[in-house]
């Protein structure tokens, strides 16, 4: 048996478990969507949100980029974006990195990546930001996971920046807006910021809905 052949009787096994379970549950789950979150997290295949949160189908609507990243001109994103807060009303958008990311660890190295080097160029933006404080911490490993961290909560700043998200805060106070990291060693995740909605943003970035 070949690895493909492999994967479709894996799913025919866990439809079948499903069912065993529920025997409505794939009728139920073909009515509609009404995800409470959307998940942004990184593309490594170790971070898989539904199994890392113990989620049913469902619950979450995923993007996932390398690196987890919020960028204002990535269309894809956007349009993910836009969805999730204006059709399907989403409560909490979650940005998730986890330690040890590949695309952080490109991004504070000097090699070049090929195409890849246009999308980590975004992650050297958060790190050019905090560099003083990055640049203090001897330890390789300290080092990248905490520009993890930081990475992740530059990426949430991003979403309170963007016109979709403060026009629901305007509109209907939704969503707040979490930074998670994931750790692979323990598979545990930690919280690193929340922001509310209607929280202050910097007037360069504030836009106004009410004139």
């Amino acid at each position: 048996m070949d690895k493909i052949e492999r994967l479709l009787l894996e799913n025919k096994a866990w439809a079948q478990s499903k069912v065993d379970g529920d025997p409505e549950f794939f009728k139920k789950m073909a009515v509609d969507q009404k995800p409470e979150y959307l998940w942004i997290g990184c593309s490594d295949s170790r971070v898989h949100p539904a199994e890392i949160t113990n989620s049913d189908p469902g619950v979450m609507f995923v993007h996932r980029n390398i690196a987890n990243l919020v960028v204002h001109t990535d269309m894809n994103f956007l349009s993910v974006l836009q969805y999730a807060v204006n059709v399907l009303k989403v409560r909490h958008i979650i940005v998730c990195g986890h330690y040890n990311c590949g695309g952080v660890k490109a991004a504070l190295s000097t090699q070049s990546l090929g195409m890849i080097n246009n999308w980590v160029r975004n992650i050297k933006d958060a790190y050019f930001t905090h560099k003083a404080e990055v640049e203090q911490i001897s330890d390789p490993v300290l080092k990248l996971n905490r520009m993890v961290e930081l990475n992740v909560i530059e990426q949430v700043k991003n979403l309170a920046h963007t016109s979709i998200v403060q026009k629901s805060w305007n509109d209907e106070t939704i969503p707040f807006v979490h930074g998670w990291v994931y750790d692979l060693n323990n598979g545990r995740l930690k919280p690193l910021i929340t922001i509310q909605p209607g929280s202050e943003i910097d007037s360069a970035y504030r836009y106004d809905f009410k004139s």
